[in-house]
C-alpha cells in the first residue's frame, strides 16, 4: 500500500534560467504556473494547448510534468519536495 504522505507536496524547489534557485509554496507554484501558462500560451506543449482553462492547464503541468522550455535558451523547472520539521 502506497503512503499517503508520499503524495502530499509541501513545497517546490523551482529553478529559472537567470534566476537563483526558489522555494515555493504549493500556491505560489501555481500562481506562477498561471502566469506563464497564460504569458506563453501559443508556446506550450501540444499535450497542454489541448487543455481548456488556465487553471485546469495548471493542474495538468503539476500533474504530470517537471519542466518548461519557455523560449530558447529559457527554461523553468520545479521539483516538489517535503520540508522536514
Amino acid at each position: 500500500m502506497s503512503d499517503s504522505l508520499m503524495f502530499s507536496n509541501e513545497a517546490y524547489v523551482v529553478l529559472e534560467t537567470d534566476s537563483p534557485e526558489q522555494i515555493l509554496t504549493p500556491a505560489e507554484m501555481s500562481a506562477k504556473l498561471q502566469e506563464i501558462v497564460i504569458k506563453f500560451a501559443d508556446d506550450l506543449p501540444i499535450d497542454v494547448q489541448q487543455i481548456s482553462g488556465v487553471n485546469e492547464r495548471v493542474k495538468y503541468l503539476l500533474d504530470t510534468s517537471c519542466e518548461l522550455d519557455l523560449a530558447p535558451g529559457e527554461y523553468l523547472q520545479w521539483y516538489a519536495i517535503r520540508l522536514e520539521k
